[in-house]
């Protein structure tokens, strides 16, 4: 099980455009933070049945679950006296996460779908199997990164590039990290490392080029070169050369890259809703086919009707 050696300390002045995608990201881009929302709204929310789930080390779940408390998306509640026990819910901020879920499921399910994954196997109030859809509130169309435009918001400026974390991009078989649970192994793999999912929302911005990624996330050379490579071989950037003598690349999203938009859609509206510290959004997107802001919301592929936590339950076998 070894870990890659890989120093994660960003230049200590460096300033970067203030994003709500990357703040959110911040909290959310680590695959064991991601494991464990998933399975709160399972409904799962006991210390040893999180720890039977995974199969996480005891002191990395502390952690994790310390980390989602001080950001506000989990709460301990006592359910027990003699001895005192407790439980982690799902505040409020943390509930409204469950859209960003449905995003990640969906991308997921379009791409590697799995009939023995009870999470690519949803089923609406409808009463039939659906896959979420991203749609625009104001005229109901369907929204994909090349319906959009974005301007400077109240909240745009600058801020301090990422602190560094005492960890390391963890190079486990993601069969391993579960024990064979079901989970969403593909999108953790894409989005469950905070720089390689920074990469992907920085890439919906338009940077192509090796200098933009670096100056727009103040991120070290060598830990960008290799998220880079790492998205290129799991197929949501491609390489393509734009200069020649010397070799320079752009890494340009794929089909199934673009595809993750309303994922950071979804992230931008947390990050703006939780994270923006009282100063509006750095960003405001417009969805072009209607002129307006962009509000978004999940649908049933089936019948078209909005998805809630409310309205979805687990496909029955047979």
């Amino acid at each position: 099980m070894a870990e890659s050696p890989i120093s994660e300390t960003p230049p200590p002045t460096q300033l970067v455009q203030a994003n709500s995608a990357t703040r959110a990201l911040n909290i959310l881009g680590d695959r064991w933070t991601l494991m464990i929302l998933y399975l709160a709204f399972q409904r799962v929310r006991r210390f040893d049945e999180f720890q039977g789930r995974i199969g996480v080390a005891r002191s990395l779940l502390v952690d994790r679950l310390r980390r989602l408390q001080k950001a506000g998306v989990l709460e301990k509640a006592r359910y027990q006296e003699r001895p005192v026990r407790e439980e982690y819910h799902l505040t409020e901020m943390g509930r409204d996460l469950y859209s960003l879920a449905l995003m990640i499921i969906r991308w997921e399910k379009r791409w590697f779908y799995d009939p023995a994954n009870p999470a690519h196997r949803l089923v609406h109030g409808c009463g039939r199997e659906f896959t979420p859809e991203f749609r625009c509130r104001c005229c109901g169309e369907l929204v994909g990164p090349r319906d959009v435009w974005v301007e400077e918001g109240p909240g745009a400026g600058l801020e301090p590039a990422l602190p560094p974390r005492a960890q390391r991009r963890s190079t486990v078989p993601a069969d391993a990290l579960n024990q064979g649970n079901p989970m969403l192994d593909r999108a953790f793999q894409v989005l469950g490392d905070r720089w390689t999912s920074h990469v992907i929302a920085s890439a919906f911005l338009g940077r192509r080029r090796f200098n933009d990624f670096q100056s727009a996330l103040g991120v070290a050379p060598n830990i960008l070169a290799d998220r880079l490579t790492r998205l290129v071989d799991l197929g949501v950037l491609r390489k393509e050369l734009y200069q020649q003598r010397p070799d320079r690349w752009e890494y340009r999203l794929t089909d199934e890259g673009r595809d993750l938009y309303p994922l950071i859609a979804e992230l931008n509206r947390w990050g703006d809703r939780w994270l923006d510290g009282g100063k509006g959004p750095p960003l405001i997107t417009h969805h072009r086919p209607c002129g307006h802001v962009l509000e978004g919301k999940i649908t049933c592929d089936q019948c078209h009707e909005e998805v809630t936590a409310f309205n979805v339950t687990p496909a029955l076998d047979g």
